[in-house]
């Protein structure tokens, strides 16, 4: 009998750092839900662009081989971004912009470089709407639409017993409209949790 439980301790003692790992491991595997706040830096022509509040929601859902991991998301944001410029055609006229909801899907590929600690860049689809006007005295035209393109991203990651946050900096890049071509810069914090 002490033999059987003298092997069973040595047994355990080789699988308790499997375990430990494995426990690492699983910090960023998983569904995830977050909030995405920030700030939104949107250029979109005609000397347009201002920064404005990010805000938004996220899901996702990662697995981790091995401290490395891999990952698809969601994300619906919007933002108050808005400027206006006066005099761009005609002496007097006003040209406005504002952006509208922002939709995006893509992946992140990222790197376990500490218990808790993530490092990953992220790359996908966004399709977000713009809200122009143009106004020459009394007479306002207006036109909304949606552009499609492309972000690029990197951040780091920290989860703590279910809950993670997050820093991200994002670039996109949409589809030229006339001679424009839109671009915006954001800095977002995502606070979430991990089921």
């Amino acid at each position: 009998m002490k033999k059987i439980i003298a092997i069973a301790a040595v047994a355990a003692s080789f699988a308790s750092p499997a375990f430990a790992q494995d426990a690492v491991r699983s910090n960023f595997s998983g569904p995830y839900v977050g909030a995405v706040v920030g700030a939104d830096h949107a250029d979109l022509g005609a000397d347009a662009h201002d920064t404005g509040l990010l805000y938004g929601g996220v899901i996702g859902y990662d697995i981790n081989l091995r401290g490395a991991v891999f990952g698809i998301e969601g994300e619906y944001a919007d933002s108050d971004t808005k400027d206006s410029s006066t005099d761009v055609f005609v002496a007097g006229d006003r040209v406005s912009a504002r952006t509208g909801r922002d939709l995006y899907a893509g992946i992140r590929i990222g790197g376990q470089v500490a218990e808790n600690v993530m490092l990953y860049a992220k790359g996908g689809y966004t399709n977000a709407r713009a809200k122009g006007s143009y106004q020459n005295g009394a007479t306002i035209q207006t036109a909304s639409g949606n552009l499609q393109g492309y972000r690029l991203g990197a951040g780091v990651e920290t989860n703590v017993m279910g809950f993670l946050a997050r820093l991200e900096y994002r670039y996109s890049s949409y589809e030229r409209v006339f001679d424009v071509k839109p671009e915006r810069h954001q800095a977002a914090l995502v606070v979430g949790y991990r089921f």
